[in-house]
């Protein structure tokens, strides 16, 4: 377990929300990388974001069964076949997505930061907004007015002015903007290393230690390969 730094309390979490967009292999990646580097989790998944798992995975997530819908969430490939991870949830606390008195709502509950996996641009307008129509949109917004870290993975293509627009705002406001973008030269050769890779930049961006990806070392060619 990390050790317990100065103004944070024993179980000072990483708020992880995710919102509707594509993607939802990238979270059960960022939330498998935290559990396994020995972090506290509370997680926000939106209403919308449950219509996109529905769809991406066949899973129903369901607030009074979250602990066994999150199983099977994590236990999942990025291929879609279950059971391909053994995941230990212990760490995570589930906050309903229409609870704004829940404890991410106010900034006298200690967190490490936020990070937004994957981030629609929904999300990203509310965000940058201050709209706080949902827990999720609150908790990134207490976490910039408290000067946490907020790392937001916006998943869409192609961004329009607009959006863009919205993304300059919270990158004024601090935050760390991460496309949800793969990249090759780590040596992918499965569905599950491109979303690693990004999940990876997430967690590199929170400062949180994981061997999700294979890091440049300055060869060329070391793509090519993989590390045994």
């Amino acid at each position: 377990m990390n050790p317990v730094k100065p103004g944070e309390t024993p179980r000072t979490p990483w708020i992880v929300g995710v919102s509707g967009a594509s993607g939802t292999p990238y979270a059960a990646a960022v939330l498998r990388a935290l559990l396994d580097a020995g972090e506290s989790v509370d997680l926000v998944v939106s209403r919308a974001s449950r219509l996109t798992l529905l769809d991406e995975t066949g899973i129903s997530f369901r607030d009074a069964h979250w602990q066994a819908d999150l199983r099977e969430w994590l236990s999942r490939g990025a291929d879609g076949k279950p059971d391909t991870f053994s995941v230990d949830i212990g760490a995570v606390r589930h906050w309903s997505a229409g609870d704004l008195a829940a404890g991410p709502s106010s900034g006298s509950y200690p967190t490490k930061g936020m990070l937004i996996v994957p981030a629609s641009t929904a999300s990203v307008a509310g965000v940058a907004l201050g709209l706080s129509k949902d827990l999720l949109q609150r908790a990134a917004s207490v976490t910039l007015k408290e000067g946490r870290k907020l790392i937001v993975a916006v998943r869409e293509t192609p961004l329009n002015g607009q959006t863009l627009r919205h993304l300059v705002t919270l990158d004024d406001a601090g935050a760390t903007v991460v496309p949800a973008s793969p990249a090759f030269y780590a040596g992918a050769t499965h569905i599950q290393d491109l979303v690693d890779f990004v999940a990876g930049r997430v967690l590199d961006s929170a400062g949180v230690p994981h061997r999700l990806y294979r890091r440049w070392q300055g060869e060329l060619g070391g793509g090519a390969h993989r590390d045994g």
